[in-house]
């Protein structure tokens, strides 16, 4: 079996974007909710069995405590926000797991499925179905993969080296480096991807990398510099590390088999008509056929 996690911050920001506008009887915004629950449904008409989708319940989480500029949901557009608790309720209804984080983050509950999925010898891969950068750390050869659905792109790990010239284990080393504005922190000042990547690609982590540049086993243009501001906010690049390490202990499923999808739950046909949005159950009562609950 293949396990789909989905990353539904992501997939409700990108359809509030760039999905068409759309009002609920009641008046309220709705036409990111309709454009989630239409992709889900795609994705299970694809032949997608066993899904779940990760969301930031609250958007702030542990992170911010640790670090003052990390992300929040200042300066998100209220008719955003509004839809998250909505998309949640909706998708559950449609019989799709929603992993909703309150203390972690979607990406931690991404990265501690895929870890717990891949564990089970019944599952031939697990796709991670977003495009942040973070989740190129989960990755595990050609079974756990990352997906953007959007740009239709599979990353493996051959993949993730190409991209990023560190393997995944060095993604949250790498993000230390530098930065990730998304997020809120800023990375080392002075450091890039390519000087980043070329030390990483040799040393593997922040630690080994020595303060001296006359040590270094690669050549980077102004080496003198970078080991110098290394040396300087090491403390800082600890943080950051920190920060761009996903969590494994989030709470996820207890098992693979409690995220197969058998078919919308009764009350999808009431959700969908308070979305303004009928023949979204009958579509859902249409691919789950067989897969139906017994």
């Amino acid at each position: 079996m293949n396990v789909h996690l989905v990353d539904g911050t992501y997939e409700l920001f990108r359809h509030y974007y760039g999905a068409p506008k759309a009002t609920s009887p009641d008046g309220m915004e709705v036409g990111a909710i309709r454009g989630v629950l239409g992709s889900m449904l795609s994705m299970l008409g694809d032949g997608a069995t066993h899904v779940a989708v990760a969301t930031d319940h609250v958007i702030e989480s542990f992170r911010n405590a640790l670090w003052r500029g990390y992300k929040t949901s200042e300066g998100i557009e209220p008719e955003l926000l509004a839809q998250f608790h909505p998309l949640e309720d909706a998708l559950e209804a449609m019989g799709i797991t929603v992993l909703r984080m309150l203390e972690f983050e979607a990406d931690d509950a991404l990265a501690a499925g895929a870890a717990k999925a891949a564990a089970d010898r019944r599952v031939s891969r697990v796709l991670i179905c977003t495009p942040d950068k973070d989740l190129a750390q989960s990755v595990v050869n050609s079974r756990v993969v990352q997906l953007d659905r959007r740009a239709r792109v599979m990353r493996d790990e051959d993949g993730v080296r190409r991209k990023f010239g560190v393997p995944p284990a060095s993604i949250p080393d790498y993000l230390a480096l530098t930065g990730d504005s998304a997020d809120g922190y800023p990375g080392l000042p002075g450091w890039g991807a390519k000087s980043a990547s070329a030390l990483l690609a040799h040393y593997g982590t922040i630690d080994r990398i020595p303060d001296d540049s006359r040590r270094w086993a690669v050549q980077v243009r102004g080496a003198a510099r970078l080991a110098a501001t290394l040396a300087e906010y090491r403390v800082q690049a600890n943080l950051f590390r920190e920060l761009a390490t996903l969590r494994l202990d989030a709470p996820v499923f207890p098992s693979v088999d409690a995220i197969r999808w058998t078919g919308p739950r009764p009350d999808f046909e009431r959700v969908c008509e308070r979305l303004g949005s009928k023949t979204m159950a009958l579509r859902a009562t249409a691919i789950a056929g067989p897969r139906g609950r017994r």
